[in-house]
């Protein structure tokens, strides 16, 4: 399944993650689904209240409360979360799978300069199934 990725959306996430080092970045993604591609139009910044933000992440829950009223008062769609690994690697771990809360998010992992894009799948090893990512200049 491909995912188109808006560049300020990337660049966000990846000034973010660089800010934050050593700790994780963390925040959501916004856009929609069309048939089978998904398309990332923007992506936030949230603070990560994780007890250890070495080493995992935790988006602030008033973050996500803000953003769904936002939704419902006709503002971007949740797509997706995305956050850093400051240290590597650039796929998810064992924290990252056992926090999945909603398997049709899409997952973005950021570790500067690069990241890379995951949907939750307990069926494929390690339990994501890499994205393939076509970015777009603008959106």
């Amino acid at each position: 399944m491909p995912l188109v990725l808006a560049s300020d959306a990337r660049q966000t996430m990846l000034a973010a993650a660089r800010t934050a080092y050593p700790f994780e970045a963390c925040g959501l993604l916004f856009g929609e689904r069309h048939e089978e591609t998904l398309v990332v139009a923007s992506a936030s910044v949230a603070a990560n209240i994780a007890s250890d933000p070495q080493h995992r992440f935790e988006v602030d829950p008033a973050h996500l409360v803000a953003t769904q009223r936002a939704h419902r008062a006709g503002g971007p769609a949740i797509l997706g979360v995305w956050h850093s690994h400051p240290e590597g690697p650039l796929r998810p771990s064992a924290a990252d799978r056992a926090g999945v809360t909603d398997p049709s998010w899409v997952w973005i992992i950021v570790a500067p300069p690069a990241l890379a894009a995951f949907l939750p799948d307990p069926l494929h090893p390690g339990g994501f199934r890499p994205l393939r990512e076509i970015e777009a200049l603008s959106m």
